[in-house]
């Protein structure tokens, strides 16, 4: 009951972080509604971002029914989520997660 109240570690609801350098965040295609999860750090899949923070981009493809989108996470200097976008599929939030 009390977990719709507890904030995931990087603060916010659609990412998850595991530990100070990995991240993760899981999606729902729209064609098929297939979930993809995603996990990535800071060391070899966060790039610099044009604005002085950070930027994970990623293509998505689902294996089941091959459907495409695009992701964006987007971090401040500290690693921070500061803003995610999604082109052909959608996040799923943390909360909604069953691990």
């Amino acid at each position: 009951m009390f977990s719709l109240f507890r904030r995931t570690p990087s603060g916010h609801p659609l990412v998850r972080q595991d530990d100070p350098g990995t991240f993760r965040v899981r999606v729902r295609t729209r064609g098929h509604g297939e979930v993809v999860e995603f996990r990535f750090t800071k060391a070899a899949h966060i790039g610099a971002d044009d604005g002085g923070g950070y930027l994970f981009r990623k293509p998505v493809i689902s294996p089941g029914h091959f459907d495409r989108g695009e992701l964006v996470v987007r971090f401040d200097s500290r690693y921070r989520v500061t803003g995610t976008e999604t082109e052909g599929v959608d996040f799923i939030p943390v909360a909604e997660w069953k691990d």
